[in-house]
């Protein structure tokens, strides 16, 4: 007779790992199971090594290959980079910041169907995905931005430009850089907002940031990450104190909650 409990399933699962960049050894002996369906916030200061997560996740980099060390994603080996982003979106600063300035509205959307950062003359786009474009435009609230150029956008508008390019596969899992980072009141509010509600319709998904007041009340674990180490690993209300943050940041910090969501102060 069957189970009626199915297993998770993994999105990326990384075991015993030791990772360089350039000369500079990052991780360790690193061991992370991230899975479906949960919301989780890889969080630690600068130089913690979460760009490195970050393109260790998109394939960017890879491990030192040693026998015992393992890396799947989606519980493959072996991924197609291109197949990969129809499961996985990642949008990140690095993106942001390397964007064509000259890019047009539009074309920031259509380009991840390429993964490239501006459309070009050999590319072919179907009515079927420009039509998605465009829906994904009014989904975001950026409908009105179609003709703009990326580089005279807001960088709230950006990043709403960047995370509509990463749908348009519909991936299951999105990640996200510290996705309000620069944003003002206004824009950060709307696009937790819109994180909300991908969650809600959804989408897996995990945030890698240093940043507490981002950590939607959706998200359930949290992954405390200092110096290439996995310090501390579980929910929000194990982690998210005081005496955890002060830890992890080296400086004294109270934690305040409302509603779900977290900030901190320094403390007394």
């Amino acid at each position: 007779m069957p189970s009626s409990f199915s297993q998770p399933r993994p999105i990326f699962d990384i075991q015993h790992a030791t990772l360089y960049r350039g000369e500079r050894q990052v991780f360790f002996d690193l061991s992370l199971s991230l899975t479906v369906g949960v919301h989780s916030v890889i969080l630690g200061p600068n130089g913690a090594g979460k760009s490195t997560l970050l393109k260790l996740f998109s394939m960017e980099i890879h491990p030192v290959p040693h026998d015992h060390t393992r890396l799947r994603l989606f519980g493959e080996e072996g991924w197609n980079v291109w197949e990969l982003r129809r499961h996985l979106g990642v949008v990140s600063h690095d993106l942001q910041r390397h964007y064509l300035d000259n890019a047009q509205g539009t074309n920031v959307i259509l380009s991840g169907y390429y993964s490239s950062v501006d459309t070009y003359e050999h590319q072919a786009f179907d009515d079927g995905q420009r039509m998605r474009a465009v829906q994904i435009m009014e989904d975001l609230g950026i409908g009105h931005l179609q003709d703009r150029r990326f580089g005279d956008m807001s960088t709230g508008e950006q990043r709403r430009f960047l995370l509509g390019r990463a749908l348009v596969h519909d991936p299951e899992v999105l990640v996200f850089d510290e996705p309000t980072s620069g944003l003002d009141l206004q824009a950060c509010f709307h696009y937790l907002a819109v994180l909300r509600r991908l969650m809600a319709q959804g989408k897996t998904i995990i945030l890698v940031t240093h940043h507490v007041h981002e950590i939607p009340p959706d998200i359930s674990r949290v992954i405390l990450l200092k110096q290439g180490r996995i310090v501390a690993d579980g929910s929000k209300e194990q982690l998210l104190t005081s005496s955890s943050l002060t830890a992890l940041f080296e400086i004294p910090l109270q934690v305040i909650q409302a509603n779900g969501w977290y900030q901190v102060l320094p403390d007394r």
